[in-house]
Formats: structure tokens, sequence, C-alpha cells
């Protein structure tokens, strides 16, 4: 178990996240892994005086998350390479990069998905 964890759902995400960001807390950066049956957990990593407080987010593979950029603009790095990755959504990107952040248009398996899933092809 993972100490100071909070659990959100997608409706509460934002709201949580910005609550971090009005006490003080420093995002540090979000990890992703798949854990079966087509979800996934994200944990958002915070900090404040060198104590981490962790928001953990179990979703549905093909449903949209809501971005959180819009609270801390540097998560859009994280959330683009979660896409590229995961081939996780997230809506509300400040910005998008098409899942070209990491991957060339020769990539046609999603890299950390458990069932090698094929990738739709981009536009």
């Amino acid at each position: 178990m993972i100490e100071n964890q909070i659990d959100v759902t997608l409706e509460s995400l934002v709201g949580e996240v910005s609550k971090m960001k009005s006490d003080g807390q420093r995002m540090v950066t979000f990890s992703c892994t798949t854990i079966g049956d087509g979800q996934a957990d994200i944990i958002y990593h915070f900090d404040k005086n060198e104590v981490l407080t962790n928001l953990r987010l179990t979703v549905d593979m093909d449903k949209p998350v809501p971005s959180i950029s819009g609270v801390y603009f540097a998560a859009l790095l994280i959330e683009n390479e979660i896409q590229d990755q995961f081939d996780i959504k997230f809506d509300g990107l400040v910005l998008d990069f098409g899942r070209k952040l990491y991957l060339d248009d020769e990539v046609t398996i999603i890299p950390m998905c458990n069932n090698t899933k094929a990738m739709k092809p981009k536009k």
C-alpha cells in the first residue's frame, strides 16, 4: 500500500488536484500501470515539505480521463506520454500531441499494453 494515498474518481480528480495546488503541493509526476480487465491505475504524486501525497485513479482504459494540465501545465507532457504508451485518452489537454510525443508513424503496437493492442492508424 502506498502511504498518503487518496483514492479519486474521474469526477473528483480535477477538484482534488486543484486542492493540492491550493495547499502548496508540488506536482512531482504521475505513473500508470495496467491492472488487467481493461483497467489501469494512474497515481499522481505530489510533494510538500518532503512529504509525498498520492492520488490514485483507477480507470477503464477505453474511457477518457480529465486532463489536469489546466491546473498544472507541466502535466501535459505526462498525459501525452500515457496516451502514447497506454492508449488512454485525456480530455481537455492544453496541448495534445496526438499520440506523436514519443511514437513514430512506424509504431504499430501500443508499447505498454499487456495485450499488445494494435494501434489505430494515425490521421
